[in-house]
């Protein structure tokens, strides 16, 4: 008898809002729909039910043992670094027996980039069909905030794979809580920077109280300046993008193939314009200020220069 392949646990961060935490559970629903074989379940850490833990004993009752936990979340903060190992180890006290491993946040990868993508273009219409069209066109994307430093970069790092080699004018970011800038002043910054056309863009997974937040002020911001033109654009939603991602994460957390930043590395992934990169052997490269003297491994070109560093 084949050993069953490890369940797959969904963790959430729950929202107040209904439409939001049904999207979620239409998701999970969805993806277990899509892979019959695989024992699927979803819950949240707070705010909305299910609970985390509640999806646990679910897999549990099934006689799951072992399962993967991937976080439904974009950029790794308080939550899938903090919470949701805490919620894990709990049910693993919960239920003895248990064992599993814990994915990494589905952001920046490359399909999502490509959804975002379509969503500014959707955001555009016949406004955005051209080259010539996105280069007038400043991206403000927005993130959900946070007081962990390293999250909110993780949002600059998506922005900047967003606006490389796709034509933008250039793609600002703003926070809708908890870090600056906010939306308001994400926009004034656009204008700042000569922006003429803006769209803003929800760097978010599912509808929710936070993403309504971030149109609301983007309309409230508008109608205070008529001269600028500014669109809305919309959340990414349950993709099949996301679906596949989702199952990547999985499959990762299986072989314990926690990489480092693979998914957007130029090496492994055709990023437009630097589509030639892709499975580059690397070599080692030798910088105008190596001497080729100063460790005796150094062959080729000999530059004359002094090293810069103390031997």
């Amino acid at each position: 008898m084949t050993t069953p392949p490890p369940a797959l646990l969904i963790a959430g961060h729950g929202t107040r809002d209904d439409a939001g935490a049904e999207a979620f559970r239409d998701f999970v629903r969805e993806l277990g729909r899509r892979h019959p074989e695989l024992p699927v379940a979803g819950g949240f850490i707070e705010l909305s039910p299910p609970p985390l833990g509640e999806a646990v004993a679910e897999l549990v009752e099934r006689g799951v043992r072992r399962f993967a936990a991937v976080p439904l979340m974009l950029v790794s903060a308080g939550h899938a670094k903090g919470d949701i190992p805490a919620a894990l180890s709990r049910e693993k006290e919960r239920h003895p027996g248990i064992s599993y491993t814990y994915g990494r946040p589905l952001g920046p990868h490359p399909s999502l980039l490509s959804v975002l993508e379509r969503r500014l273009d959707e955001a555009l219409g016949a406004a955005g069909r051209s080259p010539q069209d996105r280069s007038d066109v400043t991206v403000l994307l927005v993130g959900r905030g946070s007081t962990d430093p390293d999250a909110n970069a993780e949002v600059h790092k998506a922005a900047r794979l967003l606006w490389e080699g796709r034509g933008y004018a250039g793609v600002e970011t703003a926070f809708v809580s908890l870090a600056a800038p906010d939306v308001p002043s994400g926009l004034d910054r656009c204008v700042r920077l000569g922006a003429r056309r803006i769209v803003v863009l929800p760097y978010f997974l599912f509808t929710g109280i936070l993403p309504d937040r971030v149109r609301q002020q983007t309309e409230g911001w508008a109608a205070a300046h008529p001269e600028v033109e500014v669109r809305s654009a919309d959340v990414i939603g349950p993709e099949p993008e996301l679906l596949d991602l989702v199952m990547e994460r999985y499959e990762e957390a299986l072989k314990g193939d926690l990489r480092m930043n693979c998914d957007s590395c130029v090496y492994r992934i055709a990023l437009p314009g630097f589509e030639d990169k892709v499975g580059m052997p690397q070599q080692p490269h030798f910088h105008p200020d190596d001497d080729g003297h100063h460790d005796g491994h150094h062959h080729g070109h000999h530059h004359g220069h002094t090293h810069s560093h103390a031997h």
